[in-house]
């Protein structure tokens, strides 16, 4: 699979993929089924649960969005290998959360509250057999201490492929924030 599949090139949004949806409900109800699971591991810190729903050649992605006129609107998303919020593997994502196990991860001691909620879940197949392109909107609310407040929304476009059990892995995700300035103190919450 080309790299461009799996995220975007830069002026492209995540979703800008028009190829016909999969009308396969099964698959459908599967993805949501998948995204269901995620958010709830990743709203009750069951982070080691969460890791095992990503394949172990993941690439999870948010580049950085600058606001441009419409006649620039091409260049508002940055492009692969620039400045990102995230550019990481399943490695460093484990690193991560060894890191918030270890106590040393002030930004999250005491942990945060969370609620992602995902939806808008469209699924068609990819080039590859036995892969699929799942888009969804995402919603993150992160509430910490008395008065730490963040809300995070924006779209998903990830790669699924069967694990050796056949159940859907990610296998590369691309986020877009709605977004372009942060106002979190940090971003340690996972999309």
């Amino acid at each position: 699979m080309s790299a461009s599949r799996a995220e975007p090139a830069a002026g492209t949004s995540a979703g800008a993929d028009h190829r016909p949806f999969d009308d396969d409900i099964r698959l459908h109800f599967e993805a949501q089924r998948l995204y269901t699971l995620e958010a709830r591991l990743l709203d009750e810190h069951r982070y080691a649960d969460w890791l095992d729903l990503l394949a172990d050649d993941l690439h999870y992605w948010a580049p950085v969005r600058t606001n441009r006129l419409r006649r620039q609107q091409s260049l508002a998303d940055g492009a692969p290998g620039e400045v990102a919020i995230f550019d990481e593997t399943k490695a460093s994502l484990m690193w991560r959360i060894r890191r918030f196990d270890s106590g040393m991860a002030w930004a999250e001691d005491p942990p945060s509250r969370t609620r992602h909620l995902v939806t808008n879940i469209a699924v068609r197949a990819d080039d590859e057999p036995g892969q699929y392109l799942a888009d969804s909107a995402f919603l993150c609310y992160r509430n910490r201490l008395e008065r730490e407040v963040d809300v995070y929304a924006g779209s998903r476009t990830d790669l699924l492929r069967r694990g050796a059990d056949g159940q859907l892995l990610i296998a590369r995700r691309t986020i877009l924030l709605d977004q372009n300035v942060l106002l979190a103190k940090n971003i340690s919450t996972f999309l």
